[in-house]
């Protein structure tokens, strides 16, 4: 659930981002194509659509942060840091000095 809630916040962002685009604040844009004719859409000009749109599709986006936000999987006690953490303090694994490149001793020095 907890994905296509995620999948779901992206298409809408993309959507409301496209949205926001086609319009333009001047009266021109897409919404400037529309203005001869009364009714597209059952709406009476283009703009109002795309701002009912623009506001329910962020209206959407909002809901869909809170529900992501719930639905959240809880690990419990489960750390996920706590492996990272061992792996980090874990010594290096003893190796012969002459088996690091460009290390040289007395005995190989000539």
């Amino acid at each position: 659930m907890y994905v296509s809630l995620v999948v779901l916040a992206i298409i809408v962002c993309v959507l409301l981002g496209l949205i926001i685009l086609i319009q333009n604040p001047k009266g021109g844009g897409l919404s400037s194509g529309f203005s001869g004719s009364n009714n597209i859409m059952g709406v009476q000009r283009t703009g109002d659509f795309l701002e009912k749109g623009t506001w329910g599709l962020a209206i959407l986006l909002m809901v869909l942060a809170l529900l992501i936000n719930v639905a959240i999987p809880k690990g419990g006690d489960v750390n996920p840091n706590n492996d990272i953490q061992n792996q980090i303090n874990k010594p290096a694994p003893l190796s012969s000095p002459t088996a690091l490149p460009g290390f040289k001793t007395d005995s190989t020095k000539k």
